[in-house]
């Protein structure tokens, strides 16, 4: 199963793809997707949308894991990751890949085992989870190749319990 993790955003988008294979999980490609600062919100929003069409033409995921939207204390913050999220949605849709969504406690669980866990921990457990020589840079790219990974991981765990409500379909 080729799984493509994205931490959404409107400056940078992470993406991460992996081969998940009874067990086996094999990193194929990380990044990110940049926006110019200063450029006008929708053609932020258009580049993300091609950006990510590129990328399931490219790498033809079976599945598209996504970070489930958190509002913090800052909900200007929020929304603009909401417009970013939303043209990773459409392209996934217009592409017709299934899409699940994981909250950042689910990623957390499923990588360190502490839906808690601090940053670094996150880092260094996806280097070590993907037997990588160093951590994910940047961060964002990090950020996808954990939620895809819990993808992994949790579907794994619904085959093995005939399906729970571990994540939500969108």
């Amino acid at each position: 199963m080729i799984i493509l993790g994205i931490d959404p955003g409107v400056a940078t988008v992470g993406f991460g793809v992996i081969s998940y294979e009874r067990g086996s999980i094999v990193p194929i490609r990380y990044g990110v997707i940049s926006t110019p600062a200063g450029q006008r919100l929708a053609s932020r929003i258009h580049q993300i949308y091609h950006d990510m069409l590129e990328l399931i033409d490219t790498f033809q995921p079976d599945i598209i894991s996504i970070e489930e939207l958190f509002f913090n204390t800052n909900i200007t913050t929020g929304i603009s990751v909401a417009h970013g999220r939303g043209a990773v949605l459409l392209a996934g849709e217009e592409r017709g890949i299934p899409m699940v969504e994981y909250t950042p406690l689910q990623v957390k669980q499923a990588i360190t085992g502490y839906g808690r866990a601090e940053k670094k921990q996150m880092m260094e457990m996806v280097r070590r989870l993907l037997n990588l020589s160093a951590v994910p840079r940047p961060d964002d790219a990090a950020d996808a190749l954990a939620i895809a990974i819990c993808h992994a991981r949790f579907s794994n765990s619904l085959l093995n319990n005939g399906g729970s409500d571990i994540c939500s379909t969108i």
